[in-house]
């Protein structure tokens, strides 16, 4: 009998994790089948304790629940723990177990794009949520010289640097972000600005060729943020490869086998409809 996995959200309907995940099981020669549950809010409890109960190897977690099913676990990892949000869950004999593969996924795509040492790199990262405070948390672990945060509320951006930062790394505005853009080799957008509007989350005229810029955003491919950094010369980066990587590294947790990422990227990317090429 195939082991079952799968992802529980609130809404999961847009999701391309099964075609994904079920894609790369097929090619590794594995037995699961991922499929994906629309869990509301007020079942989540009883929906983790169905899933402990029927025996699934694991399940990826989305929003909103990323926090919430934090109580329901017996164990959390300290990645999950330093983030505070779970996407990954694995259950090994009953005993269920939080990580956060988000942060780590993210810098396995945005590495396939830096060509110069990271302990050079001042990154910038614009944005201070949920996917700012994973991948803040996990580039720190990577030794860059120096993090900046740039969001429009102050506070925010203040609660990663206290949490999930280093001495060296800052908190700065987004007029000083605008102004200094020159002095990063990697700027990252962690926003939705650009999923619904053709609009950029920050100036770039101070944005210098060779930059390495991602955007979290995949729908669409090209955000205005990566049109115009293209435009000066910066190596561009959209949203897939997070998709892909967590992802990944998700099915890795389960099976112990590392699946075919370029299978998983090709895969999203048909679905996307479209034949974008990171570079």
């Amino acid at each position: 009998m195939r082991k079952k996995v799968g992802l529980i959200g609130y809404p999961v309907s847009h999701s391309m994790s099964p075609q994904m995940q079920n894609g790369a099981f097929e090619k590794a020669g594995l037995s699961y089948v991922y499929d994906k549950y629309e869990v509301h809010p007020d079942q989540l409890a009883e929906a983790v304790q169905d899933m402990r109960e029927k025996g699934f190897a694991g399940w990826n977690v989305t929003i909103p629940h990323k926090q919430a099913i934090m109580p329901f676990l017996d164990e959390i990892a300290e990645d999950a723990l330093k983030i505070g949000a779970v996407n990954t869950v694995v259950n090994e004999n009953g005993v269920l177990t939080g990580y956060n593969t988000d942060g780590a996924g993210f810098v396995k795509g945005l590495m396939r794009h830096v060509r110069f040492p990271i302990e050079e790199a001042k990154v910038l990262i614009i944005g201070a949520g949920g996917a700012s405070r994973a991948i803040s948390y996990a580039l720190s672990k990577e030794g860059p010289r120096a993090i900046a945060i740039t969001n429009r509320t102050m506070e925010k951006a203040q609660d990663i640097f206290n949490e999930c930062l280093r001495d060296q790394d800052q908190v700065i505005s987004l007029q000083e972000a605008e102004e200094r853009l020159f002095e990063f080799s990697i700027v990252i957008n962690t926003t939705s600005i650009g999923m619904k509007e053709d609009r950029l989350p920050l100036r770039v005229d101070h944005l210098k060729a060779g930059t390495v810029v991602s955007d979290i955003i995949y729908n669409p491919f090209k955000t205005a943020l990566l049109k115009e950094s293209e435009k000066r010369g910066a190596i561009i980066d959209n949203g897939v490869a997070m998709l892909v990587f967590q992802g990944a590294l998700s099915f890795e947790k389960w099976t112990g086998v590392a699946p075919d990422a370029s299978l998983m990227e090709k895969i999203v990317i048909e679905e996307l409809g479209g034949s974008y090429v990171n570079r």
